[in-house]
């Protein structure tokens, strides 16, 4: 949708024209000759077509209703479509092979500190970014060894409070609230979630321009930031807390003893490799992201989240959230604090890069203070 947008505004010279994500603007019409609103209703129908044909219909509907709401002329409604439907075509045969699949897997371990689950969505590690340069940067040095005193307190930690035996009300919310089971938006869909609630407050209503860019700032930030998460998982293998607790007696660590009743407050040992933490990832890509475009972290939001019984939460900036996802996964059960952490620091510098190199204006100043995209 935004190369769609922007495109237009690129081909008709205005002053806040941008830099593509992954279309060139080469061969779109100027916004005499085009609705970018219709352009951008096509763009996202053709991508969303492709990647769920069996929603297609649907999908052509929504088209339908959104271009007749417009009440534009209709050579540029048309011509809108024309060039909407053709850069999402572009995008969706960019990313055709992109390494996103087929599926891969990690067969289970059974050594002390492996995960013993299949790891059965690997792939992801070697998946081609949006728009970071490279995943290395963001890459753990790996995880405390299972004989030191820091793998010691954090898995002192989470014994304590993920534990499902001791009820705490607090703790339980803040867990559901983040759980991100399946058929939800799951951790990345979150953030996308908090955009639209922001953006919904008429402080931070934002142009079709504004919305398009951010939207897509948040994307590739949310994509990109699987790729160091998930190659951390498949390099360090290490074990979720609920085998590392009922196991303990085989970690070689005088200060864990092992508890084979233990049971975390999720009810679930977690699937995937706990180290790092793709939740903490998420949350710090799509927390800085959003703190970066709107040049300020203190805006308060309230959002709801996928399951029910937790209701809607309260947040009074963007880094609050982030850093309450995070422990969300310790007072769960299913990861360290020090998984968290890591976690929390490749998505900010994941975040960071793609604000300070991607979608950037052609004309003018680019940046205000600190980084803070225009």
């Amino acid at each position: 949708m935004y190369d769609a947008v922007n495109g237009i505004a690129v081909a008709s010279n205005v002053g806040n024209a941008r830099t593509h994500a992954l279309v060139s603007p080469s061969g779109a019409p100027q916004q005499s000759q085009a609705s970018d609103e219709a352009a951008a209703m096509a763009a996202a129908h053709a991508v969303l077509s492709a990647l769920y044909p069996t929603m297609a219909d649907d999908y052509d509907e929504a088209l339908e209703d959104g271009l007749e709401a417009l009440n534009a002329n209709a050579n540029k409604v048309a011509a809108g479509v024309a060039w909407g439907a053709n850069v999402g075509q572009q995008v969706v045969s960019l990313r055709a092979n992109d390494g996103s699949s087929p599926s891969e897997t990690l067969p289970g371990g059974t050594a002390p500190g492996q995960y013993r689950a299949d790891f059965t969505s690997a792939q992801f590690r070697n998946m081609d970014p949006f728009a970071i340069n490279s995943a290395n940067p963001y890459l753990s040095s790996g995880p405390p060894a299972l004989t030191s005193s820091a793998y010691a307190d954090a898995w002192a930690e989470v014994k304590d409070l993920g534990n499902a035996a001791i009820p705490d009300q607090n703790k339980e919310e803040i867990f559901r609230f983040w759980r991100g089971s399946g058929g939800s938006a799951r951790p990345p869909g979150e953030w996308l979630k908090i955009a639209i609630e922001v953006t919904n407050d008429p402080t931070y209503e934002l142009s079709l321009k504004g919305a398009t860019r951010l939207f897509t700032l948040l994307g590739m930030a949310l994509g990109d930031a699987v790729i160091p998460a998930w190659d951390n998982k498949f390099t360090f293998r290490l074990w979720r807390p609920t085998t590392a607790i009922r196991e303990a007696g085989t970690d070689d660590n005088p200060n864990t003893v092992a508890d084979p009743s233990w049971n975390p407050r999720n009810g679930s040992i977690g699937g995937s490799p706990e180290h790092t933490s793709g939740q903490s990832t998420f949350a710090g890509a799509g927390s800085t992201i959003l703190a970066g475009f709107y040049c300020d972290d203190d805006i308060s939001f309230t959002f709801e989240g996928d399951n029910a019984i937790a209701g809607p939460r309260s947040f009074a900036s963007f880094s609050a959230a982030a850093a309450e996802a995070g422990r969300a996964r310790i007072f769960a059960g299913i990861h360290f604090e020090f998984s968290n952490q890591g976690g929390q620091s490749a998505g900010q510098g994941v975040g960071d890069e793609i604000l300070a190199t991607q979608l950037l204006r052609l004309q003018g100043q680019t940046h205000n203070g600190q980084g803070c995209p225009l």
